[in-house]
């Protein structure tokens, strides 16, 4: 997906309608869903093969101009004629969220094209160390495409890390790690998670459901949980409670009296969950170890405005300053 923001001021109302006038000042665009998955794995120095469908159209080619920016290949990345890029186009003044206007088609993809994706991925996998599906729903994962993804990851011994959406709930079994929020959690066990018991409860249900390693649970201010089947209890990490101040990243000395943090934007903080995960899980750091880096590196991402990524010296700051 491409993400677009148009950033103005909002000093009046429209005499037409009950809603702001946003005066123009600038705009600017960034790689969005997968992409800014992509985009924060590049950012945290790992060799990122991206793969992916877009349109024969302008925003295709912005997308693939992002890539070369972030200097990542556009070898997996298929152009389907007969489709759209997803384009979603936020309007933002002073660091508010006005509107969003999405742009997208949802069909599932071609057979042709949906088999020239599978080959990409197959012929890439001998070099990965992880395999990352962060599914939107938009028609691209199908069901005969994850499950013979799996079965080749699973072969060949890649661990794969996915972010499903709730309309999937077969294709993923027998992943190595399930990353999702509260929300998508509660709708596949069909009740809501609003206490520990309950979150604990849906775990384990996922774990058996799909099949996989563990389960990482999301659940925003209450920080995310973790569920592995070889261990009877889950592991609870907490949310990021201290505020960090972003000119002093990579400094020591953080102030420590401050409690809570200034949270502009949780856009994007469940891909960094999923992009820190993927990276320590890919360099073979124990789950339990990657879920406190990765519900870090969330933490910093909440502090900022838009769809971003997490650098190397920012994650860095930020586990120093769990100490």
């Amino acid at each position: 997906m491409l993400g677009r923001y148009v950033w103005g001021s909002a000093t009046r109302l429209s005499p037409e309608a009950p809603v702001p006038v946003v005066d123009f000042m600038n705009e600017s665009q960034v790689l969005g869903g997968a992409g800014n998955v992509a985009a924060n794995l590049a950012a945290l120095g790992a060799v990122v093969f991206p793969f992916g469908v877009i349109g024969d159209d302008e925003p295709g080619r912005a997308i693939r101009s992002c890539l070369d920016a972030a200097g990542m290949a556009t070898k997996g990345i298929v152009a389907d004629a007969t489709r759209i890029t997803t384009v979603k186009t936020r309007i933002v003044a002073r660091h508010q969220q006005i509107v969003r206007v999405d742009r997208e088609r949802r069909e599932p993809l071609s057979h042709a094209v949906e088999e020239s994706m599978i080959r990409r991925i197959k012929a890439a996998l001998g070099r990965m160390d992880a395999l990352v599906i962060s599914d939107y729903d938009k028609g691209v994962v199908t069901d005969p495409l994850a499950d013979r993804v799996l079965t080749e990851c699973h072969r060949r011994g890649v661990p794969v890390l996915v972010k499903p959406k709730t309309s999937r709930l077969f294709a993923y079994r027998g992943a190595t790690v399930i990353v999702c929020n509260a929300k998508e959690a509660g709708f596949f066990v069909t009740r809501s998670l609003d206490d520990d018991e309950s979150v604990e409860q849906a775990g384990r249900a996922l774990l058996a459901h799909f099949g996989c390693s563990a389960v990482v649970i999301t659940r925003g201010a209450e920080g995310l949980n973790v569920f592995e089947d070889t261990s009877p209890k889950g592991f609870h990490v907490s949310a990021t409670s201290r505020e960090i101040s972003y000119a002093r990243v990579g400094q020591a000395g953080a102030d420590h009296s401050t409690h809570g943090r200034q949270v502009f934007d949780v856009t994007g903080a469940g891909d960094t969950v999923l992009s820190v995960l993927a990276l320590a899980i890919a360099a073979r750091v124990p789950i339990r170890e990657a879920a406190v880096l990765a519900n870090a590196g969330a933490g910093v991402v909440v502090g900022k405005l838009g769809t971003s990524t997490i650098t190397p010296a920012e994650l860095l700051a930020a586990v120093r300053d769990l100490a």
